[in-house]
């Protein structure tokens, strides 16, 4: 099964989250191929890198139900996590400029995933969501990340509280660049990377390496945490409660 789709062209790679019916999941198989994805891009010479999904969500976020059938969930998790995080670390060092196109709901690691670009597109019905602490785990994908464009307290409510932020929200609060009418947004996406693609690739290069350096110089040591501890979470027993729980639409009963 085809779960992310490659294409490219004229300096620009398309890399799109194909597994629309199932709400494009992150598992280490869709991972997989997201990674197989940028290291082609990259190969390619790709000089714009743009991140888009099919279907009603840019991505629900990590398959609990595979969480909850693993024999070694903290295991499963490390493994799963470090995956997504390489993805995270190649796509916030490449040269190129990632441009995420969010045309729908971004939720638990698919926010951080559409929010590692450099500059996020979405449509006015998108919304973000990392919700993590609601199913007992910890934020990860580059979530900690956030801190440093939605600020500590914004980044915090989200986290903790499991609040959604809008499309309108999330540009006021600087993560958006642009949020136009749905059926605007795959126009102006191409008009952006248009933009981007006419440009100096080694200018644009330069000011991303510039620019991420001053606030993250080394988010690999962060992206380190994240997967120490939802591993960590996922072997508890408020992870294990939390988890089961959501497959089995009931609230939570939490003991730590």
């Amino acid at each position: 099964m085809t779960l992310v789709r490659y294409e490219h062209a004229d300096g620009v790679a398309r890399i799109t989250l194909v597994d629309g019916d199932n709400g494009n999941p992150v598992h280490l198989e869709s991972v997989a191929a997201l990674h197989d994805a940028v290291r082609s891009a990259h190969r390619d010479g790709a000089r714009v890198i743009v991140l888009a999904a099919e279907g009603r969500f840019f991505s629900v976020g990590g398959d609990l139900g595979a969480f909850a059938g693993a024999d070694d969930v903290s295991a499963f998790i490390d493994d799963l996590a470090e995956s997504l995080h390489r993805v995270v670390s190649e796509l916030v060092r490449s040269d190129a400029i990632v441009v995420s196109v969010v045309q729908g709901t971004a939720a638990g690691a698919g926010f951080p995933l559409a929010a590692v670009a450099d500059i996020v597109l979405a449509a006015d019905t998108a919304k973000f969501s990392l919700a993590y602490t609601k199913v007992g785990l910890s934020p990860d994908g580059g979530s900690s990340l956030l801190v440093h464009t939605l600020g500590l307290h914004r980044a915090l409510r989200l986290a903790i509280l499991g609040d959604l932020l809008t499309a309108q929200e999330a540009h006021a609060a600087g993560l958006v660049a642009r949020v136009v009418p749905a059926d605007e947004l795959a126009a102006t996406a191409e008009q952006v990377v248009a933009t981007l693609a006419a440009g100096s690739g080694a200018a644009n290069a330069a000011a991303k390496r510039l620019l991420r350096d001053v606030v993250a110089p080394a988010p690999e040591t962060a992206l380190r945490k994240e997967t120490l501890s939802i591993r960590r979470l996922a072997g508890s027993p408020d992870g294990r409660e939390g988890v089961s729980a959501f497959i089995e639409k009931r609230a939570a009963r939490f003991n730590a």
